[in-house]
C-alpha cells in the first residue's frame, strides 16, 4: 500500500500561480512513475505530468512550459508548480504512484479553480 498525501490546491485568478505537493509513504524509487492527473467537471481524467524512474519527465501539451513537475527524493515528494494559470486549469488534480508491477495508487485529490 501507499498512502499519498497532497496538498497545495486554491483558488486564484487567471495568470497566477499555485504550487501542489503529494508526498508518499513509499520511497519515490519504488514507483515507475509519479506525478499528477487532473479531472474537470464532466471530463474524463488527463494526465497532467509525470516523473519516469529514469528521471525523464512527460507534460501534457496543454501544460508546456507553464508547469513544472519537480521530485525530493529524500522526501518522497513531487512538486507541480504552476504558473500562468488559466480557467480551462480549473479541475480536481489527483497525485499518482505507479508501483514496479505498475499497479496505480491515487490520492484523495486537491481542488484548483481558476478564476477569469
Amino acid at each position: 500500500q501507499v498512502q499519498l498525501v497532497e496538498s497545495g490546491g486554491g483558488l486564484v485568478q487567471a495568470g497566477g500561480s499555485l504550487r501542489l505537493s503529494c508526498a508518499a509513504s513509499r520511497s519515490v524509487y519504488s514507483a515507475v512513475a509519479m506525478g499528477w492527473y487532473r479531472q474537470a467537471p464532466g471530463k474524463q481524467r488527463e494526465l497532467v505530468a509525470e516523473i519516469i524512474n529514469g528521471g525523464s519527465t512527460n507534460y501534457a501539451d496543454s501544460v508546456k512550459g507553464r508547469f513544472t513537475l519537480s521530485r525530493d527524493n529524500a522526501k518522497n515528494t513531487v512538486y507541480l508548480q504552476m504558473n500562468s494559470l488559466k480557467p480551462e486549469d480549473t479541475a480536481v488534480y489527483v497525485c499518482n504512484f505507479r508501483d514496479q508491477g505498475g499497479w496505480p495508487y491515487w490520492g484523495q485529490g486537491t481542488q484548483v479553480t481558476v478564476s477569469s
